[in-house]
C-alpha cells in the first residue's frame, strides 16, 4: 500500500483568464481501497468555495473516490475550479485542474439541443411521429414509429426498451469493441415495448440513439460533425469533443477513471474504453468548466430560439421509483431539480464506466459541475453525496 498526499486545490479564473492556484489543506492518507476512516483536510470559510472544498474532501476521504473535481460560476460571472484526491492511484499524480472526463449522459442535452435547432429551422417537428424522419425503421413488439413522436424520444416517454440493458458488459471483454448505432438499435427493438407511448416515463438510451439517427438523416451529415459545429464550436467549448471511431483514450490532461464491480470491491482502472455504445446518448468528453459553460449558454438562449428553449424547459414528473431523486422533472434533454434553498436547478448529469458527473445551473447565472473518477462507485453513499455537494454549492 502507498501513502499519498492529498490536497484540495482551488483555481480562480478572472475575466482576463489568468489562473491562480490556491492550496487549501493537506492530509496524508492510505490508498483508497483500504478501509478505515480518513482524516479530513482543513478548510477556510469563504461561502460557496468553502462548501465545495468540504464536499470534495468528503467525496475523497469518506466516499473513497480517487479524485473529485468541481467547477463553479457565481452570480458575478467568475469561474472557480477545485480538485481533491489523486489523478492516478498507482502513481499518486496530481489531479489536473478542470481536467477532461467522460461526460456520459450529459451528451443527451447536446443531442436534444441539435434536434431543437433543427425544429427552429423548420426541418423537424417535435410532435411529428418518428416515422416521418426514419420511415420503416422503428418496429417491434408493441413498438411502432408511427405512434412515437420526436418529443417522446427527447422526454423519455416513448416506452422504448433501453438497449444498454441488453448489450455486452462494457466493463468486460466488450470494453474495446466498436458498436455501430444501428446494431444497438437492433438490440433494443428485439425486445418488447415497456409501455404505450406517452403513458409513462422511463429513462431509455434508445430514445437518444434514435435522436442521433434522426439528426443524421435530416442533415445528411455525421452526428459528431453536427454536435461540434452547432454546439461545441459555436460557444467555444475548447476542451469538449465527440471521440472518433476507435478513439479509446482521453486526449487532454485528465484523471484516470475507475470502476468497482460492487461498492466496497477493489477499483479497476477503466480509463481506456471504446465509448461507441454511448453514441448520441453518452459519448462526449468534456471538463466541468466546459459543462458549466454549455448549460449556462443553453439556458441563456445562446443556442436555441425562445420557442425551442421553452419547449426544452417544459417538463414532466419523474417517478421517485426511477431513483433520480425527489422532485426531479425531465424536459427535452435536461432535468430540473428542487434546491434546498428554494427554486430549481437545471442540467443533466452522466454516468459511464470510470466517471460520474452532475451539473446544475440556476436562472440567475450560478452554475456547478461535480465530477468523480469512479463509476460504479466505491461506496453506496457516494452518488448521494455528489448530489448533496451540488445543492450545497448552489445553496451556500
Amino acid at each position: 500500500m502507498l501513502d499519498r498526499s492529498r490536497r484540495v486545490r482551488r483555481v480562480s479564473v478572472s475575466a482576463s483568464g489568468r489562473r491562480r492556484v490556491i492550496a487549501t489543506g493537506a492530509v496524508t492518507a492510505a490508498a483508497l481501497a483500504v478501509g478505515g476512516a480518513l482524516p479530513s483536510s482543513a478548510t477556510h470559510a469563504d461561502g460557496p468555495g468553502d462548501a465545495v472544498r468540504k464536499g470534495l474532501d468528503r467525496l475523497v476521504h469518506e466516499d473513497r473516490y480517487p479524485a473529485a473535481l468541481a467547477s463553479t460560476i457565481g452570480r458575478d460571472g467568475r469561474a472557480h475550479h477545485f480538485t481533491a484526491g489523486v489523478a492516478d492511484l498507482r502513481t499518486g499524480a496530481k489531479v489536473p485542474v478542470d481536467g477532461q472526463v467522460r461526460a456520459g449522459s450529459n451528451t443527451k442535452a447536446f443531442t436534444a439541443t441539435v434536434v431543437l435547432q433543427l425544429a427552429g429551422e423548420g426541418k423537424v417537428a417535435v410532435d411529428a411521429p418518428v416515422e416521418r424522419y426514419l420511415p420503416g425503421l422503428v418496429r417491434g413488439e408493441g413498438i411502432d414509429g408511427r405512434r412515437i413522436t420526436v418529443r417522446q424520444l427527447l422526454q423519455h416517454t416513448s416506452g422504448l426498451p433501453d438497449y444498454t440493458d441488453f448489450i455486452a458488459d462494457p466493463t468486460g471483454k466488450a470494453r474495446h469493441t466498436y458498436v455501430r448505432p444501428r446494431a444497438l438499435l437492433d438490440t433494443a427493438l428485439a425486445h418488447k415495448a415497456v409501455f404505450a407511448p406517452g403513458t409513462k416515463w422511463a429513462y431509455s438510451n434508445t430514445n437518444y440513439l434514435l435522436a442521433g439517427l434522426l439528426i443524421e438523416k435530416v442533415t445528411g451529415r455525421p452526428l459528431a460533425e453536427q454536435l461540434t459545429r452547432r454546439v461545441i464550436d459555436r460557444i467555444g467549448l475548447r476542451h469538449t469533443y465527440f471521440p472518433g471511431v476507435g478513439d479509446e483514450g482521453i486526449r487532454e490532461a485528465h484523471p484516470q477513471g475507475y470502476f468497482a464491480a460492487k461498492p466496497g470491491r477493489p477499483l479497476e482502472n477503466i480509463t481506456e474504453l471504446d465509448p461507441s455504445w454511448g453514441w448520441a446518448a453518452g459519448q462526449i468528453i468534456s471538463t466541468p468548466g466546459d459543462l458549466n459553460r454549455f448549460f449556462t449558454a443553453l439556458l441563456d438562449g445562446e443556442l436555441l430560439e425562445p420557442a425551442q428553449l421553452a419547449q426544452m424547459r417544459t417538463t414532466v414528473k419523474v417517478p421517485e421509483s426511477a431513483g433520480i431523486g425527489p422532485g426531479v422533472r425531465y424536459g427535452l434533454g435536461v432535468t430540473s431539480a428542487p434546491l434546498s434553498c428554494g427554486g430549481r436547478s437545471w442540467g443533466h448529469g452522466g454516468d459511464i464506466p470510470g466517471y460520474g458527473t452532475r451539473t446544475g445551473v440556476t436562472d440567475d447565472g450560478r452554475a456547478v459541475t461535480v465530477a468523480v473518477t469512479a463509476d460504479g462507485p466505491p461506496t453506496e453513499e457516494g452518488p448521494g453525496d455528489v448530489l448533496a455537494l451540488l445543492d450545497a454549492a448552489l445553496c451556500p
